[in-house]
């Protein structure tokens, strides 16, 4: 619950420093006093927009600091906390600070870690339920009615919201699959041809290059062949070197043998035949490592020639070719075995259907008996409410299976009927104000008390009542603050005497600026407070009398 609050230039407060407790505690003060900049405040440290508007003139910024009991560490607080990365402390109080520049912007933290303002936000149902003096129309609305109802009657609706999800997924499932067979069909003859070519040339990931290597090896090796036929025609041909090396070798014997001079060039003959002999042995050893298959060039270069065809009629690289033929075969088998694909996804349509609507059931079962004990509820709060003839029901009816959601197959909706006899009719038909006031405040109370943030806030929901009726809702927000703490902001001196504290908003001028105060009162003060809103401006006796017979069995 809320344990204090502190405000720092907000609008006409400058200063305020605020400690809060269980039970009832009540706000007074004239029109005008400022009431609301204090409900405004608080609204800023849980993720309310941040305007500028708010900061007194002439301050940098607006400060607003809220502090609250320990949350519970298993709770909803606590599992924000870590769904957002903070850390929370066991034991230690909740602390939501946030600032408004004057010059635009915003911070707030929470327990002194940054924290946005739809943090903020999404921490507040926990911590404060405000209603305020125009939310009358989130209970006219029918599409609030039924969370209000999940709410009161504490219903479990996560594993409603999963259901539907995975029966929505598997629907999307179907229907992607139902396209691209629908796709595929069209395009089953082009589909077949294409598959057909890709599987007659089985192309593999880096062919292409392979093939153009090899290809480049073999003309260059062409080239080199031709080079080395030349050479050996001149080292061994009919005129070659080595022809004329064994001529002069022949004719150097027979003339060395009369001329020992020449035996020297003899010798020297003979070594360069044996050395010519040897080239002419590594030129064949080289001619046979570089001869080549003219069949192969051709083969390889056929095979080139296809895979690049096949790639520009496909607009692919030649490398991309085999992924594109997994990718077709893929379509073709979807489109050749879709129908049993298609059966399984529409029995897991079927399914997950099926058990959604197990959870509607459920949650339509649980709503029916929460719209029966809320009903009871209203309509015990009526009558105090000089609302006798009044009656009250929650209706939860069946919608088309077009219409259902996340939130179930139900429509619930709140009505009335003001009279005997009188038809039903939702909350917005209601003409009168006062009658409508007292309705939404029943209503309030009856769904408060089945719980919801540990802190509730009424603003000035007694406004068009007096008298017995204004005694009346003050007994019923005395027997709510019992299980919840409650602050209210009232112009009725009979919800004010029923208060456990009272807090008086005034504003006072200097001359110069404009000041919005509060402070504590008094046993003493307090009586005289609801004196003046009993007789107004000047306090007669009669009035302090009244107040104290107002005060003294509350």
């Amino acid at each position: 619950m809320l344990t204090a609050l502190s405000i720092r230039d907000v609008v006409l407060i400058e200063a305020l420093d605020l400690d809060f407790a269980a039970g009832l505690g009540v706000l007074t003060g004239e029109t005008g006093a400022g009431k609301s900049i204090l409900l405004d405040a608080l609204g800023l440290a849980l993720g309310a927009r941040g305007d500028t508007a708010l900061v007194r003139h002439g301050a940098k910024q607006a400060a607003v600091t809220a502090i609250f009991t320990p949350p519970a560490p298993d709770g909803p607080v606590a599992r924000l906390f870590d769904d957002n990365g903070l850390d929370l402390e066991p034991g230690e109080p909740l602390i939501i600070r946030r600032i408004v520049k004057a010059d635009g912007g915003s911070r707030g933290f929470v327990n002194d870690q940054p924290a946005s303002a739809g943090l903020l936000r999404d921490l507040a149902p926990h911590l404060v339920e405000i209603h305020g003096q125009h939310d009358d129309r989130g209970l006219l609305n029918p599409r609030g009615h039924r969370a209000l109802l999940d709410g009161f009657g504490r219903i479990d609706t996560a594993p409603l919201t999963r259901t539907y999800r995975d029966w929505r997924d598997a629907e999307a499932a179907l229907g992607v699959a139902l396209a691209e067979i629908e796709v595929a069909q069209r395009d089953r003859d082009w589909l077949e041809h294409a598959v057909g070519e890709l599987t007659a040339l089985a192309p593999e990931p880096g062919e292409e290059e392979a093939l153009a290597e090899r290809r480049r090896s073999m003309q260059r090796a062409e080239k080199v062949a031709g080079d080395l036929t030349q050479v050996e025609e001149r080292l061994d041909g009919p005129n070659g070197a080595l022809s004329s090396l064994r001529q002069a070798a022949r004719a150097l014997e027979r003339i060395a043998e009369a001329h020992p001079a020449l035996t020297e060039s003899l010798a020297a003959v003979d070594r360069a035949l044996v050395e010519a002999e040897a080239a002419e042995t590594a030129l064949r050893d080289a001619a046979d490592a570089l001869a080549f298959d003219a069949g192969a060039l051709e083969d390889d270069e056929a095979r080139l020639f296809a895979l690049r065809a096949m790639a520009r009629k496909h607009r692919v690289q030649p490398d991309d070719l085999a992924t594109l033929a997994g990718d077709l075969a893929g379509r073709l088998a979807l489109l050749e075995s879709g129908e049993a694909g298609i059966g399984k996804l529409e029995a897991t349509v079927a399914t997950t259907r099926a058990a959604f609507a197990k959870e509607a059931d459920r949650v339509h079962a649980a709503r029916t008996e929460a719209a029966t004990r809320l009903d009871a509820a209203v309509a015990g709060e009526l009558a105090p409410l000089k609302l006798d003839a009044a009656r009250f029901r929650t209706v939860v009816a069946d919608l088309d299976e077009g219409q259902w959601s996340s939130s179930g197959r139900d429509r619930v909706e709140f009505e009335i009927s003001t009279n005997p006899g009188a038809p039903f009719a939702p909350l917005a038909k209601i003409a009168s104000g006062g009658e409508l006031s007292r309705f939404i405040l029943a209503l309030k109370v009856a769904l408060a008390e089945e719980g919801g943030a540990a802190t509730m806030i009424f603003d000035e929901i007694d406004r068009g009542v007096g008298g017995a009726v204004a005694s009346a809702i003050g007994d019923r927000l005395h027997r709510l603050s019992r299980a919840t703490q409650l602050l209210v902001v009232t112009h009725s001196p009979q919800v004010a005497a029923r208060g456990d504290r009272h807090l008086l908003i005034a504003k006072a001028h200097d001359g110069i600026v404009t000041r919005t105060g509060v402070r504590p009162l008094s046993s003493d003060e307090r009586r005289e407070e609801i004196a003046r809103m009993l007789s107004g401006a000047e306090i007669t006796d009669e009035a302090r009398a009244q107040a104290r017979r107002l005060i003294e069995p509350a």
